[in-house]
């Protein structure tokens, strides 16, 4: 039978682990690495949002010109009567995804009010 033994042991070679500095240096590379890429990636994210509320208030201002052009004026400003036609919004009025709040409309230009993230 062949002993038990590592093949660096058999090679010749004496592999003792890491040394404590070379641990050390280690983590420093690592927590500065989290230290600068942490930052960007929370700033992205809170960016990513206020792009899609943007994105939101785009679509609904289009309903809601598409609808006064079907029916002859704007939808309700709390916009229940669009957001219940499947037609409008398929898979539901969207809502902000910043603040959790819904979107309302000026009835008299169609435009989204609020929501200036």
């Amino acid at each position: 039978m062949w002993p038990i033994v590592s093949t660096k042991r058999r090679m010749g070679m004496n592999w003792r682990g890491l040394s404590l500095m070379e641990l050390v240096a280690t983590t420093a590379l690592l927590g500065v690495l989290a230290v600068v890429i942490v930052p960007r990636v929370v700033g992205h994210h809170d960016e990513a949002k206020r792009t899609a509320c943007h994105a939101n208030r785009t679509e609904i201002e289009l309903q809601a010109k598409l609808w006064r052009r079907t029916t002859g004026s704007y939808p309700a400003a709390n916009l229940n009567d669009i957001g219940a036609d499947a037609a409008c919004f398929p898979e539901g009025l969207p809502i902000c995804p910043v603040d959790g709040s819904a979107y309302a409309i000026d009835t008299t230009r169609g435009i989204v009010v609020g929501h200036t993230h």
